[in-house]
């Protein structure tokens, strides 16, 4: 999946961007904080991974 797919899916869902990590992005939402690795094309299950965890898929 790309980047901007997950992003946009993370944003559409309440996250905001917080900061930049060392390889990361991070995006909060509430008191939930989430990684993005800052590929370009993010692994399919990592990005599953990630909008399970969080309620999205």
């Amino acid at each position: 999946m790309k980047q901007r797919e997950l992003i946009k899916k993370l944003v559409d869902a309440g996250f905001v961007f917080d900061r930049h990590g060392g390889n990361h992005d991070v995006y909060i939402r509430n008191s939930v904080i989430e990684n993005v690795p800052r590929h370009k094309e993010i692994n399919e299950k990592l990005a599953k991974a990630i909008l399970k965890r969080n309620g999205i898929v």
